[in-house]
């Protein structure tokens, strides 16, 4: 062996064209066009089409995607939680309107977000499309024939040898063969080519985003949120009578909902005590007792932790909220109980003070007059010993270590009979009176099992004590699964297309005038790489068992021999430069 070739001068114009042409055929990506083609309207819908199915627009609509994720992200979405909404606007109320006409609290079924991702959707069918009957092509197609001049190949190799051409040729295919190149035995060269799992890669990618977005758009169509808060020992049925909240899609709606029961039979919650973290959430865990349909014998049990949803039929409960539920007992002026059971109170900081109502809509009468009683207050699960005076009732730890219940207690009318919706955490004392006690307002902080002698002979408030409650998100997602499957496939496509080597060999075993072969190689890679020099050089030295080279002095003489032809065949270009004396091939962008 005693020819490779290095740094080269630059090459001829038609020697370029041709190199070009090779290495543009070692992919499968649709030309891009510069400009609008043709002539007139057509001309420019042409041009158009071809930018938005173009790589580089693609990229920006996928980085305009992610970038109207982010609102999604920092502003609550009527979809996950309609009570966060509202608390939102009621806090925000300059901007809450200028978000609602911009449909932030509905990012990902606004108008502007469905755009960007339906332009997406159209640029990767426009681009996967084409390129796939393209490599559908290549496939079928045999590797493209040797170059007529291999010295103007990147990396290159010559020798000698006294073996017979055509067995140099098949040993060449035998060997390429062996090491899984797809190789072709034509016009007494060997064109092989391997490599193709990178451009398998990249359209793996491509299908793996559409499939992305495919998966989101089904779950924006077919996809449904419900909001259920349940109190230890209570339970529902999965309809829409007895959901708290629930939004549904163009596919998905109230008569879609899964069948199924769910009951709340306790909850766990522990906080650390002590250190520097102290009051940190260690543990919240739902244990639930559920079954599909309507077979109740069919009764499983459960857990729902967060971020760990308990997955019935087709939907996902999700633990999103924890709080704690005062058990109260109210009777009327005449000893008769007029309301019991655990209310839900809603936790206002990290030590979950809490504040809630009790509403006694159905209390009787009072001096001959239909009369409802409300009651207003806070839950303490940590009750310090007095209140501070500016802060009012606060919880010094988020367990409940020494309980507390503060109320206050109004008469009048609810306004439960308008007909009109109310908030059930919140009490409208437009028409209620608070009642006083010594020219004061009426209050008492409660223990457990205290209870609380209302003025004016309106009866008793007794805490029983309390009872945790858990807030649940009933997810119907069918579309997460192809989001998922989509999202892996584009990793491992992205692995093929950046690790994996698209290039070429050609062996050419060509039968000298004055006796002996001279056998060249040459090599052509997809990117500047050490690889195809590395295998190029793997197969030269596998060569020289059925083809092995002459001595030096015969070698120097193959040497000239090709030199002379080589200068014949491009008498137009400059002389290549001189062979370098190394055996091994090398990049044409080596230092040796």
């Amino acid at each position: 062996m005693s020819k490779t070739t290095t740094d080269r001068e630059p090459l001829p114009a038609a020697a370029q064209g041709e190199a070009e042409d090779a290495a543009e055929r070692l992919t499968t990506a649709p030309v891009e066009s510069d400009g609008p083609t043709g002539i007139g309207a057509f001309g420019w819908l042409r041009w158009m089409w071809r930018q938005l199915t173009s790589m580089r627009v693609a990229l920006i609509l996928l980085f305009l995607l992610s970038l109207a994720a982010i609102p999604g992200s920092l502003i609550p979405q009527n979809g996950q939680n309609q009570f966060k909404v509202e608390t939102w606007k009621a806090q925000h109320t300059t901007v809450a309107p200028i978000y609602e006409k911009l449909q932030l609290f509905d990012v990902y079924s606004s108008v502007w977000f469905s755009a960007i991702y339906i332009l997406l959707f159209v640029s990767l069918a426009g681009c996967i499309v084409p390129r796939t009957w393209q490599f559908v092509g290549v496939l079928r197609a045999q590797p493209p024939a040797a170059p007529r001049n291999l010295t103007r190949m990147p990396v290159y190799a010559a020798w000698r040898t006294d073996a017979d051409a055509a067995a140099v040729n098949a040993a060449a295919h035998r060997l390429l063969r062996k090491r899984r190149f797809r190789a072709h035995l034509d016009g007494g060269a060997v064109a092989a080519e391997k490599g193709y799992l990178r451009e398998v890669g990249n359209l793996v990618f491509h299908l793996s985003l559409f499939a992305l977005l495919g998966g989101f758009a089904w779950a924006s169509l077919a996809s449904g949120t419900g909001g259920k808060l349940l109190v230890e020992g209570d339970g529902y049925s999965n309809t829409i009578t007895q959901l708290d909240d629930f939004t549904g899609t163009r596919f998905y709606g109230q008569d879609d909902l899964d069948p199924f029961y769910v009951k709340l039979a306790d909850f766990t919650s522990k906080f650390q005590s002590k250190g520097s973290q102290i009051g940190s959430a260690r543990e919240f865990t739902a244990h639930v007792e559920y079954y599909e349909g309507s077979d109740s014998s069919k009764l499983k049990r459960g857990t729902i932790e967060v971020n760990h949803p308990l997955e019935i039929g087709g939907s996902k409960f999700f633990l999103i909220g924890h709080g704690y539920a005062p058990v109260i007992t109210v009777r009327n002026g005449a000893g008769d109980v007029v309301y019991t059971g655990a209310t839900p109170f809603l936790p206002q900081d990290g030590n979950l003070t809490s504040t809630g109502v009790i509403k006694v809509s159905d209390y009787g009468a009072k001096d001959g007059q239909k009369t409802q009683l409300g009651l207003s207050g806070f839950f303490l699960p940590t009750a310090p010993v007095a209140f501070d005076r500016n802060t009012g009732p606060r919880s010094l730890f988020p367990g409940d270590a020494d309980p507390a219940l503060v109320l206050n207690a109004y008469a009048g009318d609810l306004g439960t009979d308008s007909g009109l919706p109310q908030n059930i955490y919140q009490l409208n004392t437009k028409k209620l009176t608070q009642l006083q006690q010594d020219g004061e307002p009426a209050k008492a902080r409660l223990k457990p099992g205290q209870g609380w002698t209302l003025p004016d002979g309106y009866g008793t408030v007794t805490f029983e004590g309390y009872k945790q409650w858990a807030s649940f998100n009933v997810s119907h997602r069918p579309g997460n699964g192809i989001a998922l499957v989509g999202a892996v496939a584009a990793i491992l496509g992205l692995i093929g297309s950046l690790f994996v080597q698209r290039r070429r060999i050609w062996v050419r075993a060509v039968a000298l005038p004055d006796g002996g072969t001279l056998v060249e190689l040459a090599g052509l890679g997809r990117s500047e790489s050490a690889k195809i020099a590395e295998e190029l050089a793997e197969l030269a030295v596998d060569l020289q068992d059925d083809a092995p080279a002459l001595d030096d002095e015969s070698a120097e003489s193959a040497e000239s021999d090709e030199s002379d032809r080589s200068t014949t065949e491009a008498d137009e270009a400059s002389a290549p430069s001189a062979p370098s004396e190394s055996a091994v091939p090398a990049d044409q962008n080596s230092k040796e």
